[in-house]
């Protein structure tokens, strides 16, 4: 999931999550069921999930059923706004796989894994360019998504006349793309933009296809140098409904137990993998 959400679903999700605040701590919260793995989903937002369950957070949530020996239903609804409110809010399902660590949305289980925005870009044609703040960058074609952190950066550093800002949300049924991630990273196998920033879990995953697609690699280059602010790394961790502590420490334990597990399949999607504190590659096998 990408690490975005609007001011007016953080404000209606608040409102109806407010009472589990103050509910008192349970052995096992009443709204979770203790035979079924019942996952909050979007039902096409690869590489992260889809219907098929061949999505990175789809083998993950596997993997936490498999430790809690039951079997995984999800409740498909395509993310943006209101996605928190209307799927962990309504009592439908019980988790969501991936969430921006310290989202008010949600309370986070402890994060599984840190990574970054990336630069994506034809093989060859930008060498060597780690930073937004590249002179070659400027007056480029750049795609992004409208709404994320690196318009911020990339306004900052006087790049915007070159921006082609791609709306957050595909809501049209009859659209190409998968997502706009997807969109955005067929543009530039095509030719239509000169580079892309998009958040690097998607990043990996969607330039290996577009490759295979065109038979052209693409390049996919963490941005390790950008500032603190607007930040450009994010840990992601689990969501679980506000109150529901002892659900959360069962995960953070399989969390803990699965970790190596976990690591292999955000590997084999590509993901970009960050240091817990340091902005470098986290090696293969490394805490």
């Amino acid at each position: 999931m990408t690490p975005r959400a609007t001011a007016t679903a953080a404000a209606c999700a608040l409102l109806l999550l407010a009472g589990a605040r103050e509910a008192p701590a349970q052995h096992l919260p009443d709204l979770v069921t203790t035979d079924t793995l019942r996952v909050c989903g979007d039902p096409g937002n690869m590489p992260f999930s889809q219907r098929k369950e061949d999505g990175f957070e789809n083998r993950i949530a596997a993997i936490v059923a498999d430790e809690l020996k039951v079997k995984v239903r999800y409740y498909w609804l395509t993310q943006g706004p209101g996605f928190v409110r209307n799927t962990l809010g309504t009592g439908l399902c019980d988790l969501i796989i991936g969430s921006a660590f310290g989202s008010e949305l949600v309370q986070s289980t402890n994060p599984y894994y840190r990574s970054a925005y990336t630069l994506v870009t034809r093989r060859g044609e930008f060498t060597d360019v780690t930073g937004l703040d590249d002179a070659r960058l400027k007056g480029k074609r750049i795609g992004v998504i409208a709404g994320t952190p690196p318009v911020n950066r990339m306004g900052d550093l006087g790049l915007i006349s070159g921006m082609k800002a791609y709306a957050p949300y595909q809501l049209d049924p009859a659209r190409p793309h998968q997502t706009v991630s997807a969109e955005v990273i067929s543009d530039l196998a095509d030719g239509a933009i000169d580079a892309a920033v998009i958040w690097g879990p998607a990043a990996g995953w969607l330039a290996k296809q577009a490759a295979a697609r065109t038979g052209k690699p693409l390049d996919v280059v963490p941005l390790l140098k950008e500032p603190d602010r607007p930040a450009m790394t994010y840990r992601i961790g689990m969501g679980v409904r506000l109150g529901e502590d002892d659900w959360k420490r069962q995960l953070n334990t399989i969390l803990r137990k699965r970790r190596d597990d976990i690591e292999r399949v955000l590997r084999e999607f590509d993901v970009p993998l960050l240091d817990e504190n340091d902005n470098r590659l986290l090696e293969p096998g490394k805490p």
